[in-house]
């Protein structure tokens, strides 16, 4: 009878586990069932996979080998990783595919096969962008390295670190010393718009190859050359097909060590931080094992009769200088936020006493977020106008220097950066970004701190119209007091009536108040006033009320997120309304996102000067320029040419009130930026652009509606 008991209890046991099994296992039907998976029954080790695309006898293996030894040793055996090398679970592509679904728990990745979903992987393979391999791990492992790792959150995996397969050199069958040496030659590539680039820009033809086709093609004939780290010259045998090799160490093959978003979530947060750390801290001994494999892999080559030749300091300047444009033509590829703060820390790694030769502007502005296209084309302005003032001596003797801080749209950041750019004793000026209500927080700190401050975008009237004395705060761009009542004037014209719909802020507070007082005035026509918050996306209800209250047209005060769905929203009605918009259209990538739905909604919007179908004759020279530094594009494609436009005025009329002043002290300067008699700039000819009474440089004459062409460029929609 205890016998038929025991039995049956064995059985019940047996059953309810195999229940449980299969619960779970349809409740995660992407993630395979593991006893050593944290939660299920097993007290076994946890069961971790790495895989990675290298073969077991370079220093990538050995640093994952190794990984997997510390991770069991710090864990005292809780933990155990399986290294999986060799594509053994599939290429790259899989690999990270796997990870995304939760498949496969850690990966290395190059970072040229994350650049697809992820563009600024392309960061460290920038030709001759780093000043040395130091300052290149420096920056990987720093914010600019912080930030690329983030990114990865889009594709559900979590940036641990950057390992490396060693940093490329050129391989030919003639020297290559100089770049009239790359004239005429034909080099295989990874198919790669930046590096086509690099190859086009120093005379050489880039042909795109499948890498295991490489040295097949070298042995052709089909191509003259290649780039590839030592490691690789050496496993594909390229050393046999070429006859010299020049160490230029001009771009770097990194790989990417990555968690699993899905498996991240699922781990305690001690094995979480165990794996991050270990990652971490085996990153220089993974390089410097690379580096040590290297001299073996030179010996091998010279051996094959290779010509070896490293570049010297002048011929690797000579290089930066023939490829400086490369990182400007691809920085919204790569993200302006990684190049700016770049540049920030080469220029804070400087000494101090060179720091001190040469005058800052610095820059406030969202480089990474909503309104990065807008902070991109400011920056470029300005970029540009430094260019030019340094070309013709610069400023009391000494050069210029753009230094750019990204905000990301958030205030507290912006007011801290301006206690930071206060600390600069050589700072002349900040110039701010697009977002009023950024700048509408700084302004008193801007006032406190007394730094002149430009402003090349953002509307709010009360930003340069304010109680403060001294005002330290200049613009030049669309002030809502003129802009409103240019809108509203297009909007009713012919009896037309009009609806408004607000972003919630200082902004299209200001906007509101224009039609206040444009009523006051005698204006009429305006049926309703709607408001919305930032990041709503369900407009439908607004434009249905909109509708109901009888208007013939809609005024937009919004930024591109929010104008994206409103236009969509627009484009489902049977009927849609025209819309009227504000400058806000125009700073982010609102035309691509919302193309199909410009095709149903007739939209014109605000701006101060448009370079088609035909530019002003004064711009040509400054587009000649920008064509030259960020690309060819024509000029009715530039990013958010207003942006560019005002801020290059800009810097220009600084330029003028230093000079006029004779010193970089920063109340002097103000004082001078009111005392501007004339300038001969791109978006007009200004004369007094500033008074005591008045902080604005331009004016309702200076305004015109545009609109979108097909090709995404800005183009006018009524004659001036």
């Amino acid at each position: 009878m205890n016998k038929t008991i025991g039995w049956l209890g064995a059985l019940l046991l047996l059953l309810l586990v195999i229940v449980g099994v299969r619960l779970y296992d349809s409740g995660n039907p992407q993630m395979p069932v593991s006893p050593t998976r944290p939660g299920a029954a097993s007290e076994g080790p946890l069961a971790l996979r790495l895989g990675h695309n290298i073969n077991v006898e370079t220093a990538m293996h050995a640093a994952a080998a190794r990984f997997a030894q510390e991770v069991a040793a710090r864990s005292e055996g809780r933990v155990k990783v399986t290294v999986h090398p060799n594509q053994e679970l599939g290429n790259d592509h899989a690999m990270v595919e796997m990870a995304r679904r939760g498949e496969l728990d850690m990966l290395l990745t190059p970072t040229a096969k994350l650049s697809v979903a992820v563009p600024e992987m392309q960061y460290a393979d920038l030709p001759f962008f780093f000043s040395s391999r130091d300052e290149l791990y420096r920056m990987l492992d720093g914010p600019p390295g912080d930030a690329l790792l983030k990114k990865l959150g889009r594709i559900d995996l979590v940036g641990i670190a950057f390992w490396e397969n060693g940093f490329k050199h050129f391989t030919a069958n003639r020297p290559l010393r100089q770049a009239e040496d790359f004239a005429g030659q034909r080099f295989r590539i990874m198919k790669s718009r930046m590096l086509a680039a690099q190859f086009e820009t120093l005379g050489a033809t880039p042909i795109p190859i499948d890498f295991h086709a490489t040295r097949q093609a070298l042995a052709d004939g089909a191509v003259d050359g290649q780039e590839n780290p030592l490691v690789a010259i050496v496993a594909m045998g390229f050393h046999q097909v070429q006859s010299h090799l020049t160490l230029s160490s001009h771009g770097f093959l990194g790989y990417v060590f990555s968690i699993s978003g899905k498996v991240y979530e699922t781990l305690p947060p001690d094995i979480r931080e165990l794996l991050v750390e270990t990652a971490r801290g085996l990153s220089a001994w993974q390089r410097e094992e690379t580096q040590r494999r290297e001299q073996t892999f030179l010996d091998e080559i010279e051996a094959a009769g290779v010509e070896i030749y490293r570049l010297d300091d002048g011929e690797r300047a000579a290089f930066q200088r023939k490829l400086a444009n490369i990182p400007d033509r691809f920085e919204a590829v790569i993200g302006p936020d990684l190049l700016a703060k770049t540049r920030e820390l080469r220029w804070r790694a400087l000494p101090a006493q060179q720091r001190q030769q040469e005058w800052v502007i610095g820059l406030d502005a969202d480089l990474s977020s909503a309104s990065a296209v807008a902070g991109m084309a400011i920056r470029r302005g300005a970029q540009l106008a430094i260019d030019q003032i340094n070309a013709d001596g610069g400023l009391l003797g000494k050069p210029l220097r753009l230094i750019a801080l990204d905000h990301q749209g958030i205030p507290a950041r912006a007011v801290n950066h301006l206690e930071e750019f206060a600390r600069i004793p050589n700072l002349l000026a900040v110039i701010g970004g697009k977002q009023s209500y950024v700048i509408g927080e700084e302004l008193a700190t801007i006032q406190r701190l007394q730094i002149p401050y430009l402003i090349p975008w953002a509307a709010a009237t009360h930003l340069t119209q304010h109680q403060h004395q001294p005002n330290y705060i200049f613009r030049c761009s669309v002030a809502d007091d003129i802009a409103t009542p240019f809108l509203l004037e297009r909007a009713t014209a012919s009896g037309q009536r009009t609806a408004m719909l607000l972003e919630r802020s200082i902004w299209g507070r200001s906007s509101e108040q224009a039609v206040i007082d444009w009523q006051a005035a005698g204006g009429e026509g305006v049926v309703d006033i709607a408001w919305f918050n930032r990041g709503e996306e369900a407009f439908a209800p607004y434009l249905q009320a909109i509708a109901a209250k009888g208007a013939d047209s809609l005024i937009m005060v919004a930024n591109p997120r929010e104008s994206i769905h409103i236009v969509k929203a627009m484009a489902a009605r049977d009927t849609p309304l025209p819309i009227y918009s504000h400058l806000g259209v125009t700073g982010g990538d609102f035309q691509r996102h919302a193309g199909e739905a410009l095709k149903r909604v007739e939209l014109k919007f605000l701006q101060t000067v448009t370079l088609a179908p035909q530019a002003p004759a004064r711009a040509l020279p400054l587009l000649a320029r920008y064509r030259q530094r960020f690309g060819d594009e024509s000029a009715r494609t530039i990013p958010a040419p207003m942006g560019t436009l005002h801020a290059h005025d800009l810097v220009n009329l600084l330029a003028r009130a230093v000079e006029q002043a004779q010193t970089g002290e920063r109340a002097a300067i103000r004082d001078a930026l009111e005392r501007i008699e004339t300038y001969q700039g791109v978006v007009r000819d200004y004369r007094q652009p500033f008074t005591p009474r008045r902080h604005d440089a331009l004016d309702a004459t200076d305004l015109v509606l545009a609109r979108f062409a097909a090709d995404g460029g800005i183009i006018r929609a009524e004659a001036r």
